[in-house]
């Protein structure tokens, strides 16, 4: 009788495993928060137009932005093979890049990133609500240990002086 309930928990944590380690994958991503929030389109400040490039970069690869500004990422896959764009801490896009070597079929749906087929487009309405600098990256397999990594600096936004003249 033993063995039964033995080989009964084996099986529901092989069987838990393997759902986590495919298929879909959204949600979990501590660092939300430290990264902003998904903009809305009505509040749209600026396009930034991202190109994905098969020599593993983006260009730009660096992007400047006011706190505060939701931005529209168009991002455009220029190559023959597919590449992504994952807003994130540096922290959390290791992480998460560790865990896509694992499991290269993960699919995206979270709003802060976007995956793009070949010769195609794709876009990313964030708000970038905290200064800083925010990372992002392209976490398919050998395409983030190339250098497909940029950054976006967030500025402070300039406060009113509130002198009258």
């Amino acid at each position: 009788m033993k063995l039964n309930h033995i080989i009964a928990a084996l099986s529901m944590v092989l069987v838990s495993s393997f759902a986590n380690a495919s298929g879909e994958h959204a949600g979990g991503h501590g660092d939300a928060d430290a990264i902003g929030q998904p903009g809305k389109a009505e509040n749209i400040n600026h396009t930034v137009t991202i190109t994905m490039l098969d020599s593993m970069r983006y260009n730009p690869a660096s992007v400047s932005v006011k706190q505060g500004e939701t931005i529209k990422f168009i991002v455009k896959n220029s190559g023959k093979i597919k590449h992504e764009m994952v807003l994130g801490t540096a922290k959390e896009l290791k992480k998460h890049y560790e865990l896509m070597k694992k499991t290269p079929e993960m699919e995206h749906a979270d709003e802060n990133m976007v995956t793009v087929p070949p010769g195609e487009s794709g876009e990313i309405i964030w708000q970038f609500t905290k200064t800083g600098k925010i990372d992002f990256a392209c976490l398919i397999p050998g395409h983030y240990d190339a250098g497909m990594k940029g950054t976006v600096k967030v500025q402070p936004e300039k406060k009113k002086t509130g002198v009258k003249k």
